[in-house]
């Protein structure tokens, strides 16, 4: 390792039946180069620092402006986006990991496709009717505008499910990234129509009631998304959708 050249660590893994292992690579340094421009010189020659040739890195990226979320992986120990992570900001050697609350794909790619699925279950959407224009919304406050902002910057990249420690291979835990948008899309006025059956979702198994408040979600969100605001909210809510439907029956 020499100042002209960035040693990085990567756990490497052909598929989840395959024992991992950890490579290392001397990367020609470059000035501003983030954590994807690393994997892309690999990428370029795949050769270990040994000189011993190897396979390319497998990695998801896309829109390389930290808005997908789909490059969050764990670098130094922590969850973030490689497009966001500059190598002149992080102590060398670098140690590049996948997420471990997901289901491995290979290398760096795991499948985040639960968290798609934990958005289905708490019919995270505004419903419309028809492709016809149905012509403007309904209006907003600008102060109700703004903490709608804060939560519709989630990009299900997952770190908050990386660092929960109620999500693991036996809970059913929903985790705080859709519980914030149940917030959402419940503070929402065409979405309301609908906040009864996310209440319900969040009242089911895994729902609200399995946070520990741990509080790790809202250190490790990367946009700053006030998710434990979010989830004390939600259990105000079930609280009172519980109650409701037991007095009304309704």
């Amino acid at each position: 390792m020499s100042d002209a050249s960035v040693r990085v660590r990567i756990k490497r893994q052909e598929s989840p039946q395959i024992a991992p292992r950890w490579e290392e690579f001397d990367v020609p340094r470059q000035p501003m180069m983030n954590v994807i421009t690393l994997l892309l010189e690999i990428q370029k020659r795949p050769k270990t620092a040994a000189g011993e040739p190897t396979s390319p890195v497998a990695w998801d990226s896309h829109c390389l402006e930290e808005v997908c979320g789909a490059c969050t992986m764990v670098i130094n120990g922590k969850v973030r986006q490689a497009c966001s992570a500059l190598v002149h900001k992080l102590t060398e050697p670098i140690t590049i990991q996948p997420m471990t609350k997901f289901p491995l794909v290979r290398d760096l790619v795991v499948d985040r496709s639960r968290m798609f699925e934990d958005l289905k279950r708490i019919r995270g959407w505004v419903p419309i009717q028809g492709t016809y224009d149905l012509g403007p919304g309904p209006r907003m406050s600008p102060v109700d505008q703004e903490k709608a902002y804060d939560l519709s910057r989630c990009m299900t990249c997952g770190c908050c499910l990386e660092v929960c420690p109620q999500i693991n291979a036996r809970s059913e835990f929903i985790g705080p990234a859709a519980i914030s948008q149940a917030r959402l899309f419940n503070a929402h006025p065409t979405g309301q129509s609908n906040a009864a059956e996310r209440l319900e979702a969040l009242m089911g198994p895994g729902g609200i009631s399995d946070c520990g408040n741990a509080q790790n979600c809202v250190r490790a969100c990367p946009k700053d998304i006030p998710l434990t605001t979010s989830i004390g909210e939600m259990g105000r809510q079930v609280t009172v959708h519980a109650l409701k439907t037991l007095l009304t029956g309704k």
